[in-house]
């Protein structure tokens, strides 16, 4: 007999949703967010464009720490060997933008597997410290290799031409960042149902307890950190391509700290809320923004000129209240507040 949420079999249990309304409402959702871009002006085109980026790249993120428990703040630096694995051969030497899309997820997830064999023994503050000097060394790596990679002054990346079709509109490009970053969120889903996704779980978890059921920790580490380098390397090449400038100064250290910020935010563990942090962390600057127009045109211009250090302090900020007041993140306030409607006008 179904009671509430339970499940009555193992494919019930795996399946993303036996529910046709959430299938319906998800569907909807999508063809709107396709048909936006033709409807939005310039501006708010570049928000939509930037969280499906950002999305993206924090799925990426999120199979690493959320899923398995290892933190990382190197996030940059595959977002940035992703962008430069594109460019190079795209840009430089005229390879199909298929191929560069190929490069910029098997470079990153390469040298993820190289970052990930500390992992097998270190843990907490030590692998994001390691992790930190790997964002560094791929920096100095990339200036220092100017025969590949033009060093300090970049690279110019044109809009790509896939399976015939020109993504050199905004609009067009927009809805190719949709399909890659629905595919990633589908994929994660996904992953988190099959049993390497429990066995990352059960790492996370308890790895003592994980490696006493026969899970091998040092396979399925290596494997979440080439994952997760895979996904975001494809995250750094769409944000490379939007830029349509490829250099080092584009990925500051600060990208790695909002992609921590957004896992915290929207619930550490869950892909959806991975989806809710994106969007709150993306939009974040932008309505402090015009809550400083209110404050009068002095701390507007204040907000201006300390646009950067002004970010970097919202984003600690919001860290901190979520993990003292809400440390289940937007999610949970999503769930608070659904079972307060599903039982209204009747409360626990």
């Amino acid at each position: 007999m179904r009671s509430g949420h339970f499940k009555e079999s193992i494919p019930g249990l795996i399946m993303l949703s036996d529910s046709v309304p959430v299938w319906v409402w998800s569907g909807l959702l999508l063809v709107a967010l396709a048909l936006a871009p033709y409807a939005m002006n310039a501006y708010a085109l570049s928000f939509l464009i930037l969280i499906l980026i950002t999305g993206t790249g924090a799925l990426g993120l999120h199979v690493l720490t959320g899923c398995t428990g290892l933190i990382s703040l190197g996030h940059v630096g595959f977002l940035l060997l992703g962008a430069y694995a594109y460019a190079v051969p795209v840009a430089k030497f005229g390879l199909p933008p298929l191929l560069g899309f190929f490069f910029a997820g098997a470079v990153p997830a390469l040298a993820g597997l190289v970052v990930g064999l500390p992992s097998l023994r270190l843990k907490g503050l030590y692998l994001a410290i390691t992790t930190l000097a790997f964002a560094f060394i791929i920096s100095h790596l990339i200036i220092e290799m100017s025969w590949l990679t033009d060093g300090t002054r970049g690279i110019t990346v044109p809009r790509p031409r896939l399976l015939g079709l020109d993504f050199d509109s905004d609009a067009r490009f927009a809805n190719l960042c949709l399909l890659v970053a629905v595919l990633t969120l589908f994929a994660v889903l996904n992953l988190g149902r099959s049993r390497v996704g429990r066995a990352l779980i059960a790492v996370r978890d308890n790895d003592i307890a994980a490696r006493a059921m026969g899970i091998n920790l040092e396979a399925y580490k290596l494997k979440a950190f080439l994952t997760s380098a895979f996904v975001t390397g494809i995250a750094g090449a769409l944000f490379g391509i939007y830029l349509s400038f490829v250099s080092i100064e584009g990925f500051p250290f600060l990208m790695s700290i909002e992609a921590l910020a957004i896992l915290i935010v929207g619930g550490l563990g869950s892909a959806l809320g991975t989806v809710l942090g994106t969007v709150f962390i993306v939009l974040l600057p932008e309505a402090s923004r015009i809550a400083f127009g209110l404050l009068g045109s002095q701390a507007e211009r204040l907000f201006s000129l300390g646009a950067h250090e002004i970010r970097s302090v919202l984003y600690g900020v919001v860290i901190i209240l979520f993990l003292r007041f809400e440390p289940r993140g937007l999610l949970g306030l999503w769930h608070d507040v659904r079972r307060l409607w599903v039982n209204w006008p009747l409360r626990y």
